[in-house]
């Protein structure tokens, strides 16, 4: 499998795993014309710290049990920006506050934006 399609597989992976615990308005932006920090950038939001830690576990569980693991996890105990980097995805988690002011959207707005009812 190329790297491209395994990382929009993890996408795949990740997002079903923030469903299952009722993540927010998941966003996903292509940013593999824009970066080579990553393919996917994947944003999130969660209603507490607990939902954003069980958010946060949840995907490292899916993703790790398909065969990637977490390469680095920031932000899990403050858990108001939680980032697990996947190497060619990155998953940010965030609480209602920390998104309106990181507004990662408009920082990536160069990448594509995914309709996850696509994938």
């Amino acid at each position: 499998m190329m790297e491209k399609e395994r990382a929009l597989e993890m996408t795949k992976l990740a997002i079903k795993a923030l469903e299952d615990k009722k993540g927010e308005d998941i966003r996903v932006i292509d940013i593999s014309q824009v970066s080579v920090l990553a393919d996917y950038f994947i944003i999130a939001g969660g209603g507490s710290k607990n939902q954003l830690q069980a958010l946060s576990d949840h995907v490292e569980e899916t993703l790790g049990r398909a065969g990637c693991p977490v390469r680095q996890v920031e932000g899990y105990h403050a858990a108001n920006w939680i980032l697990l980097d996947f190497g060619d995805v990155i998953v940010h988690l965030f609480d209602k506050e920390n998104r309106l002011l990181y507004d990662l959207e408009r920082i990536w707005r160069d990448g594509r934006q995914i309709d996850i009812d696509t994938l």
